[in-house]
């Protein structure tokens, strides 16, 4: 028997193993959300699958996603990156994934960890919706617009409301796999 999945991801065996296994776990590990922040920023205004086609090109490219690393980046690094054809060269992107590791970092100091902070949000807890069609998921809610107004208050860029509501959902944060989607009842 085929199990059923979200409509979003069919057809591609990629964009299903991304589905399967990560779309939706709940993410609590601070290395794993900046990574996700990263493609989510460099995924606005394209898809999400041209993003998956290219994520082990950005791990390479990013250090494996290493805020640290990335915090200090030079600017001779940075124009490496704009060369990088195995990735998205969109300089106001690359500069921001800079910045933004910076301003990841001090979250960090003032909460313990990133996790403390993104997921008090929600209060730890994941917001299960109850979507049966994939499209009826919105793109940005009321908490993507506070979460998001926090973060660039904070100094964060590329990190619209449809940014972090694409985040939250890829993170866990909020499970909108359709309600017949076998993941569904698993994340």
């Amino acid at each position: 028997m085929e199990k059923h999945r979200c409509g979003w991801c069919l057809g591609d065996p990629l964009y299903e193993a991304y589905h399967d296994n990560e779309w939706g776990v709940p993410v609590k590990d601070d290395a794993t959300l900046f990574e996700f922040l990263v493609l989510e920023t460099f995924q606005a205004g394209l898809s999400w699958i041209t993003i998956l086609r290219k994520r082990e090109n950005f791990r390479k490219a990013f250090d494996q996603f290493d805020y640290k690393k990335i915090a200090n980046y030079s600017q001779t690094k940075i124009d490496i990156l704009l060369q990088d054809s195995g990735i998205i060269r969109n300089k106001l992107k690359v500069n921001a994934t800079v910045s933004n590791a910076q301003a990841f970092m001090e979250i960090q100091k003032e909460f313990g960890s990133f996790r403390n902070y993104i997921w008090g949000f929600v209060n730890g807890k994941p917001i299960k919706n109850k979507w049966v069609n994939y499209k009826d998921a919105p793109a940005t809610t009321t908490l993507s617009d506070t979460i998001c107004k926090d973060l660039k208050k904070r100094g964060f860029k590329f990190v619209g409301s449809t940014v972090i509501y694409a985040h939250m959902q890829a993170t866990g944060m909020v499970n909108d796999h359709e309600t017949n989607c076998f993941r569904y009842h698993e994340v």
